[in-house]
């Protein structure tokens, strides 16, 4: 693997990624951090928060960026709805994340699963936040207004990276497509706030996370997040630079100029790192 700079070490806390990890194992779900080997975990894991990733461990597309395991998919557990609302009220959370694998498989791409979930969570968590995370669902009206109708507080869509770089990251992903998705769900449900972000250090330049700025903002998005890839493993996309903690901060004061209503920008950021945070900032605005 690649030597990293300093910035880039992380402390881990065991005790609590154990806590949380046999929490998530005796109730059957899966847990986006640990799929992605998120380097975030221990903080997060030590607040006692974590982002559920429902419809199963098995994504049907192959982005080369991504630790999330290929292969045969699951059969969607009907319980786990319940079984993530049961997880959020035993951690006590304030705000949850819900994301998902990518499941092209299913007819709607699991849009009813993430409602019921959103649905399950809320009867359970009246006073929770809900935020979800959700792939472009084959960017269908009607399949992205399952979704919306469930009313979750964020909705979350991550462009990941610039569009020059799609067909090498995200072969079976569409740039375009991807910014409907932000600007059908601004324009149905203008209430909702919506987010999303991207990834830099695999050969993008300054400008083009600009214009992916500028086009996200174009599509009515509020919260904008930009993070370092990290390579998962040698059969992955290589990093292309290890971009320095002086860029992040620069691109935070831009996306403000910008006008986004939060944007968050460090090394280690991630589209569900401090989530409650950004929502809280959002609403001010």
């Amino acid at each position: 693997m690649e030597q990293k700079p300093d910035w880039l070490k992380v402390s881990f806390n065991k005790e609590a990624v154990d806590e949380v990890s046999n929490l998530m194992l005796s109730l059957k779900l899966n847990t986006v951090c640990k799929e992605a080997n998120c380097p975030n975990m221990g903080e997060c894991y030590k607040k006692k928060t974590a982002t559920f990733m429902i419809l199963g461990s098995i994504c049907t597309r192959h982005c080369r960026f991504c630790n999330v395991s290929k292969g045969h998919v699951e059969a969607v557990d009907p319980n786990e709805p319940q079984h993530v609302a049961e997880a959020v009220q035993k951690l006590g959370l304030r705000h949850v994340v819900i994301t998902s694998v990518t499941r092209d498989d299913l007819p709607d791409g699991g849009a009813d699963h993430f409602a019921q979930t959103i649905e399950a969570v809320r009867a359970l968590n009246p006073q929770v936040t809900i935020e979800v995370l959700i792939p472009d669902l084959k960017g269908i009206d009607a399949n992205l207004d399952i979704v919306i109708k469930a009313n979750p507080n964020v909705i979350n869509h991550n462009i990941e990276t610039v569009k020059s770089l799609y067909r090498k990251i995200r072969p079976e992903a569409n740039y375009d497509r991807s910014l409907y998705v932000l600007k059908y769900i601004k324009e149905k449900a203008p209430h909702i706030l919506t987010k999303t972000g991207i990834m830099v250090g695999l050969g993008e330049t300054g400008e083009q996370v600009y214009e992916v700025m500028d086009d996200s903002l174009k599509a009515g998005c509020d919260i904008f997040t930009i993070g370092q890839y990290l390579r998962p493993s040698q059969l992955h996309a290589e990093v292309k630079e290890y971009v320095h903690p002086d860029k992040f901060a620069e691109y935070k004061r831009v996306g403000e100029e910008k006008g986004f209503k939060y944007i968050a920008s460090d090394p280690f950021v991630r589209s569900s790192y401090n989530a409650d945070e950004a929502i809280k900032e959002a609403r001010k605005k």
